[in-house]
């Protein structure tokens, strides 16, 4: 991306391709890197709100735009690369993760127990490799069972400042870190998970919620494939008989 620089109250045509989400990006970079050097003293592009996703088309990621963003991540802000892993291979929402202590953590049952979550209800969160290799990464001796597993600035649970400028450089667009749930069920999903199983690794209070990913599932796939078949071989029947 190239911007041509102009004289002071001079007015650009600027030609960007990307959608929305980008530039919302790349102008939040360049405040940062002026708060970074003293030009300015706050980033207005951080109250620019996300739309919301519609249920319509769920945004995951694929296996190689993950990989892709592991590697950006790991290149540009390493101190991260355990809490987005963790995301994405356990489902949990922003406010779950980042409200987590190590006291609820359970290496030797390979576990999370959440107390406190959306819909009001404990559940327990299944770690697989990949978390606990993330987890195991970022442990410490003499860790307190009250310590935050993931420490914030702040009271602000603000994942924006770190991953955006990741999503950018990755050319992954149409995803904010709530997609991380998406991506979570959606691969649940492709490797042959029910919707009951779906729902209650991923905490959703009712089943509808977990329906939107029955479509990515090859058990789903096939039994529509099957149906045919059946109706066919009846149809055979019927002639002979």
């Amino acid at each position: 991306m190239t911007v041509p620089v102009a004289p002071l109250g001079a007015t650009v045509a600027v030609n960007v391709t990307g959608s929305p989400y980008r530039y919302k990006a790349f102008i939040s970079l360049c405040y940062r890197e002026g708060i970074h050097n003293s030009k300015v003293a706050s980033n207005p592009a951080r109250q620019v709100r996300h739309k919301r996703e519609g249920n319509g088309r769920l945004r995951f990621l694929t296996r190689r735009e993950y990989d892709s963003l592991c590697e950006v991540i790991r290149e540009r802000f390493p101190e991260h690369i355990a809490e987005f892993i963790v995301s994405v291979n356990t489902g949990m929402r922003l406010s779950e993760q980042y409200s987590l202590t190590w006291g609820q953590v359970h290496f030797d049952r390979r576990t999370i127990d959440l107390t406190k979550t959306k819909n009001g209800s404990a559940r327990t969160v299944h770690l697989n490799a990949d978390s606990i290799a993330a987890l195991e990464s970022i442990r410490s001796k003499g860790q307190k069972t009250s310590d935050p597993v993931f420490p914030c600035e702040g009271s602000r649970f603000d994942t924006r400042s770190w991953f955006s400028p990741c999503l950018f450089d990755a050319g992954i667009e149409g995803y904010v870190w709530h997609s991380n749930r998406h991506t979570f069920c959606s691969w649940l999903a492709m490797a042959g998970a029910t919707i009951k199983e779906i729902q209650e690794l991923a905490g959703h209070k009712t089943i509808t919620m977990s329906a939107r990913y029955s479509h990515l599932s090859p058990e789903h796939r096939l039994s529509v494939i099957d149906r045919i078949a059946a109706a066919a071989s009846a149809e055979t029947n019927g002639t002979k008989s």
